[in-house]
């Protein structure tokens, strides 16, 4: 785990069951932003977009079987929280214990883990009855203030 793992109740969160396919990326996504910008909910939605794409993406890639993968979005008081769930119970060990191999600069993937380890305030898995979930966690960035 990277980071504090404190619980937070939600005052806002979406479940919704995703295609075991490249399809889910996109529609992940679009729910995030749409649930952060929505709300005007203090988070910083471009990472938060990253981050999901990022582990609808391993989901996706690293599962077999055409079982859906789960994406809940929940936000917090201090920020957001993003889980993914799949029906894999092996966690993604690089995510709480990063390897000192560097991905090879010509590689088209391994980077997803390092990127949702440096970018978020707290990342981790947990089993789940059907599998486990891979969460990441972002602060609430602080309000830009507009010109009048």
């Amino acid at each position: 785990m990277n980071g504090p793992a404190l619980y937070q109740r939600p005052s806002a969160s979406w479940r919704i069951a995703l295609p075991h396919s490249v399809a889910a990326v996109p529609v992940a996504r679009a729910l995030v932003r749409t649930a952060l910008a929505e709300l005007d909910h203090g988070a910083d939605c471009d990472t938060a977009e990253l981050l999901t794409a990022e582990l609808v993406a391993n989901a996706v890639e690293h599962t077999v079987g055409d079982s859906p993968i789960e994406l809940v979005v929940e936000l917090l008081p201090g920020g957001c929280q993003v889980e993914v769930h799949d029906p894999d119970p092996m966690p993604p060990y690089e995510l709480t214990w990063p390897s000192d191999k560097m991905p090879d600069v010509w590689d088209e993937g391994g980077r997803g883990l390092l990127l949702i380890r440096a970018l978020s305030s707290s990342c981790g898995h947990r089993p789940t009855t059907a599998g486990k979930a891979v969460w990441f966690r972002l602060p609430a960035a602080p309000r830009q203030r507009r010109p009048l």
